[in-house]
């Protein structure tokens, strides 16, 4: 049995989000209207090798659209770990509506991922961008003092006529306060409106940024893509997707049958994912945080809650095209 790593999206706990996470693995599948969440290069190797696997985004649970939701923590973890095989987790990221968040929201969440995941977790990486520099710098600095695995940080957006050194910057003075732990440059453009290519970035970070090992890739331009394999080949091998709180056990299944060759079975698990993706991605529309949090409770049992304003809840009948859906797939995901 090939032993993979895998990482949750996860959501936060509470205000109508559910637990700010996201797993993260191998395969490059399209995460909700931000386009693909297609996978991290590395620089060079982490503190602790992240093996072949996925990484979920987490979400973050809330009990009200108001107030973050720590107490399930703990059981969204043991959720993962065993019901998925998810083992690695992205915290407060898009899927985790990080930006939606207060500072000190994201403090308390970081923690208890961190507490909460201690002999069960493989890796938690926190996403600590913000349009703040001290912002960022602060949670950066929180980050490596609680003992997480890596930090992330996404382009600040506000203002859009910056250039490559001005970002590589921003990013070396919030490394600088995590020395010790992994950076990496979080690339979502589709969300942040910068067109810069990650492949411009890449030089710089690593000539500035002594922690930099790697880019979370989440965008559809395989060109940049490419050329961030030419400039450092051999990096791509962690795939991050929200889908793999509720679906990791499905992709585990296809990914091992085709690493042991077992070409069939692999195209038969992709056939089952592929029905889902079209049908609620495509067919449906707008498959966003709001829908991957009522599927995600549904999966679970795991009371996600509602999203932050000024996102709004699934509707209805979204929930219940997810319910037939999902009782048509009950027999493939048990098996």
């Amino acid at each position: 049995m090939v032993r993979l790593h895998r990482l949750a999206l996860l959501f936060q706990p509470g205000c109508g989000d559910a637990l700010g996470v996201q797993p993260y693995g191998v395969p490059a599948v399209s995460g909700g209207r931000g386009g693909g969440d297609t996978g991290l290069f590395r620089v060079q190797a982490p503190r602790r090798r992240l093996e072949l696997g996925w990484r979920p985004h987490h979400t973050h649970p809330r009990r009200n659209p108001t107030e973050i939701n720590l107490s399930v923590i703990g059981r969204y973890v043991d959720y993962l770990v065993k019901e998925q095989g998810v083992r690695n987790v992205f915290v407060n990221g898009t899927t985790g509506e990080g930006l939606s968040l207060s500072i000190q929201e994201r403090k308390q969440l970081a923690e208890e991922w961190v507490a909460k995941g201690k002999d069960k977790l493989d890796h938690v990486i926190i996403h600590v961008g913000t349009l703040s520099l001290p912002e960022s710098k602060e949670l950066a600095k929180h980050a490596a003092e609680i003992g997480a695995d890596g930090i992330a940080v996404i382009t600040p957006s506000f203002f859009k006529q910056v250039n490559k050194d001005g970002l590589v910057a921003f990013f070396r003075d919030v490394a600088s306060q995590a020395p010790s732990i992994p950076f990496y440059y979080y690339h979502i453009p589709t969300l942040t409106g910068i067109q810069i290519r990650a492949e411009e970035l890449l030089d710089g970070m690593k000539e500035q940024i002594p922690s930099f090992q790697g880019l979370k890739f989440s965008d559809t331009d395989l060109l940049d893509f490419g050329r961030c394999e030419s400039v450092f080949p051999l990096f791509t091998g962690l795939f991050f997707n929200s889908t793999y709180n509720y679906f990791g056990k499905a992709n585990n299944l296809m990914l091992e049958a085709f690493v042991r060759g077992d070409l069939h079975s692999a195209q038969k698990h992709q056939v089952y994912l592929r029905v889902f993706y079209m049908v609620f991605v495509f067919l449906l529309i707008g498959f966003g945080v709001p829908q991957i949090k009522a599927v995600m409770t549904l999966v679970s049992g795991i009371p996600m809650g509602p999203p932050r304003l000024p996102l709004l809840s699934a509707s209805a009948e979204f929930i219940d095209e997810v319910k037939a859906k999902l009782e048509s797939l009950r027999n493939h995901l048990s098996g």
